[in-house]
């Protein structure tokens, strides 16, 4: 055994030190491709190579990278069916269907799978993911599906710890962070890169005994990020001895840094393996030009295919620990399962007569129409007609809701005019008839109506809104960064560096600020004025309660 582990050390190390010398042309102008996406040939005599990725340039306004699920076709097909520049192969499948997270703006598609069984043993596991926010920033995470819902997606900043023959426990909900801002992204696996450096996590992801190979060279797929927002997708051909070998994956995580990468994760690869722009067929899968059909794609397209719903002009979310929040009469409790919102878990109260209830007052900063939503923990136990009771200007409405369903997620309780006053209101009652215990958690107001900001004072925006955050400069850096940001109203800030490992490093404000545009330089060293590591570094914002983060890369 230990000339095995031994062995599996020095194939290891040869690759994380390795170059991979492949000769790279642009040929963009080959192809009819948009300003912001380019074409990249390379090819390598020994071992034999041919590859190709795509860069795709986001700093773009009109590009994005995202997933398409459907039916299964070739990627060509698939490419030009859904108006695509160009693609590479998605997630991994079976049969017709995905085994790998397919996520659209609001709604889960298809979860990555989460047990496998190797040598009759059960393994639990999170898998990885690339996706953006809904502030399109791209990361590749470990994540579960403790359900369907988008509420349901949790990362982690570590995958679980399995390795062959010894399971790990299950993920737990507590140990990660609700999703809750996932825009679009896909599953696959394992993870390539993260921080800049190699981390393939090939074992906890309990990729062996898959056929996935490791060490073999093989046609791969991966995609990754760099520092400065462009989506590297890459494809490299192999299985055939006069075409090309294939790489491993300890060669692909180390093509993909060579590309700038600070994080990718692999995609299917072997016989799935495809790259295309528009209708052309840019690779030779396993050295031919036989397409497998595949039910989900990674494509560049533009951003109009998001659908993306309009922007507010105002919103104010609501939770039950917020001082504009309480919980009237008695017997409330806190529920024990996950996808609440905010920090404390949805609260509970028995059906009744309704002299138990909670209370959400919205700051709203004018008379206007708005949307009013609601979020709860959905369980069988649930009443199936809780009151939603909603106080606006033209009077009182009562809408009841079914809370054994739509878990974790934002349900649309209806439209009002509100009069921008104390009188506005929304009450859940326990005065239910059918099923056994209420939830209350959170309330959103949104608006669409320009009247909601005309004369609006700073004072009256929600938390949320009275600042912002902006992305450091220059990125990467060496040794010196800016970062900016901007606030609406006096404040009490705090701008705090954090590592890799989510360790605070550096405390740059802690202070009350008047409002304004602000910026502060970050030198690269800790609160003792040590200098700090080469990595990927993150940097958060809070104001009142309410933060914001961004990464930041440290290049020595």
């Amino acid at each position: 055994m230990k000339y095995f582990k031994l062995l599996f050390l020095l194939i290891l190390s040869s690759f994380l030190g390795a170059q991979s010398n492949i000769n790279w042309t642009d040929v963009t102008s080959q192809h009819n491709l948009p300003a912001g996406v380019r074409l990249f040939a390379g090819e390598r005599s020994s071992p034999l190579l041919k590859t190709w990725y795509l860069e795709a340039d986001l700093n773009q306004p009109d590009l994005i990278v995202r997933p398409y699920l459907g039916s299964l076709k070739g990627l060509t097909s698939f490419t030009q069916s859904v108006g695509a520049y160009a693609a590479v192969n998605g997630g991994y499948f079976g049969g017709t269907s995905s085994v790998s997270t397919v996520v659209y703006p609001g709604e889960v598609l298809a979860q990555n799978i989460a047990v496998v069984n190797r040598d009759g043993q059960q393994f639990t596991l999170t898998r990885s993911f690339f996706g953006f926010n809904d502030q399109f920033e791209p990361s590749v995470d470990w994540v579960f599906h403790f359900d369907g819902t988008i509420g349901g997606l949790y990362r982690f900043d570590a995958p679980t710890q399995n390795l062959p023959g010894s399971p790990a426990p299950p993920p737990d909900s507590s140990d990660g962070i609700q999703y809750r801002d996932a825009l679009i992204g896909i599953g696959g696996g394992p993870t390539l890169v993260k921080n800049g450096i190699q981390e393939i996590t090939y074992n906890q992801e309990v990729f062996f005994g898959s056929g996935v190979g490791f060490d073999n060279s093989d046609p791969r797929t991966a995609v990754g990020f760099t520092a400065d927002n462009r989506v590297i997708m890459l494809v490299a051909d192999g299985r055939s001895s006069t075409w090309s070998n294939g790489v491993s994956l300890p060669e692909l995580a180390n093509i993909m840094i060579e590309l700038g990468c600070v994080e990718a994760m692999n995609l299917d690869g072997g016989g799935s393996s495809q790259m295309a722009v528009g209708g052309t067929l840019i690779n030779r899968p396993e050295g031919g030009t036989f397409q497998r059909a595949v039910p989900s794609i990674l494509a560049i397209t533009h951003i109009d295919s998001l659908n993306l719903p309009q922007i507010p002009v105002f919103e104010e979310i609501i939770d039950t620990e917020d001082d504009n929040a309480s919980l009237e009469g008695i017997g409330w409790f806190p529920s024990a399962n996950p996808g609440f919102w905010g920090g404390t878990p949805a609260q509970l109260n028995s059906k009744g007569d309704g002299s138990n209830y909670a209370v959400f007052r919205p700051n709203l900063p004018a008379a206007a129409t708005y949307q009013v939503y609601a979020w709860w923990v959905a369980s069988s136990n649930r009443c199936t007609d809780t009151p939603v009771v909603v106080r606006h200007a033209n009077g009182t409405d009562t809408v009841r809701v079914d809370q054994t369903g739509s878990t974790a997620q934002w349900n649309l309780i209806g439209e009002y005019s509100f009069s921008g006053t104390s009188a506005d209101e929304v009450i859940i009652s326990n005065a239910a008839n059918n099923g056994t215990f209420i939830v209350a958690d959170g309330m959103r107001f949104t608006s669409f109506d320009s009247s909601a900001v005309v004369g609006i004072s700073p004072e009256k925006l929600p938390v949320s809104q009275r600042f912002k955050l902006y992305q450091n400069y220059p990125n990467p850096f060496n040794p010196v960064t800016e970062i900016s940001y901007q606030l609406a109203i006096s404040s009490d800030v705090k701008l705090q560096i954090y590592n890799s490992l989510g360790e605070k490093i550096r405390t740059l404000v802690n202070d009350a600020q008047p409002a304004g545009f602000k910026t502060v330089q970050w030198d690269g060293r800790n609160d003792v004025g040590e200098a700090v590591a080469s990595g990927v570094y993150i940097y958060r914002l809070s104001v009142g309660g309410f933060s914001e983060q961004r990464k930041m890369l440290l290049v020595r």
